[in-house]
């Protein structure tokens, strides 16, 4: 398949694959993967930015890839974590330059056959999550046309991982709107059982609730839950804490 065409299919696959509860490795898999087969590079690697603000491996194309990104990360130079500080591409790079940026990590790079590499940062609207590596085994200069197809792909990825980011905000979100929702429910629920015991109106019954809450150091929707299923006596509202246990 010509590469433009491979290059197409590849944003479509990645495109489609942005549906609810996706697999955002093996998306991230299939980038890493194909960007050896599309740019003229040997492999390739994907760092994502952890909550704590450190950078960890998400996907390499080879188990050398792997290790060096691996040996990038503990040695805290290199060039995907330039990038993703920078948020700029690093391109046309030589490992075998003897004032090279990276001493320790090029000796590593070239160790392992490597000879030039690349950088691209996976940034959407100024927020970097990442950069994507692309090594190559020969020396030489990327093509322009090949940076500018490295950089929609790592645009695309990045794009899948905010999607999946945003998914997962909006899930606890929901999860905590339900939550409270059924909370209310419950509290609502007791109110009237307090209310029909003590004869009491709807809001005495709610304080009464409430108070108990706040001095007996529980939650109220806890309190609720324990008038429901008769684990509390409405009586014991009115006692003071520490009276059942004198």
């Amino acid at each position: 398949m010509p590469r433009e065409a491979l290059l197409a299919k590849t944003l479509v696959e990645l495109a489609d694959s942005l549906v609810a509860d996706f697999d955002v490795v093996e998306l991230l898999t299939h980038l890493v993967d194909r960007c050896v087969e599309i740019l003229d590079v040997s492999a390739a690697g994907l760092m994502l930015v952890a909550p704590a603000g450190d950078l960890r491996l998400m996907a390499s194309s080879s188990e050398a890839m792997r290790l060096l990104e691996l040996f990038e990360l503990q040695a805290q130079q290199g060039p995907c974590l330039d990038c993703f500080r920078t948020g700029q591409p690093v391109v046309n790079s030589d490992l075998t330059a003897r004032d090279g940026p990276w001493p320790r990590f090029s000796a590593q790079a070239v160790e392992a056959g490597f000879h030039s590499v690349h950088a691209l940062p996976m940034r959407l609207r100024g927020t970097v999550i990442g950069a994507l590596n692309l090594f190559d085994f020969e020396a030489g200069r990327m093509r322009e046309d090949d940076v500018e197809a490295a950089q929609a792909l790592a645009d695309v990825g990045t794009i899948g991982i905010l999607t999946h980011r945003a998914a997962l905000e909006a899930r606890v979100v929901n999860e905590q709107l339900n939550q409270a929702l059924n909370s209310r429910i419950a509290i609502e629920q007791a109110k009237g059982m307090v209310a029909e015991r003590t004869k009491h109106d709807m809001q005495s019954s709610f304080s009464t609730l409430r108070d108990y809450a706040r001095s007996h150091n529980l939650r109220l929707v806890d309190v609720a839950d324990d008038i429901i299923n008769g684990r509390l006596d409405v009586p014991a509202l009115d006692r003071p804490p520490g009276a059942d246990s004198a």
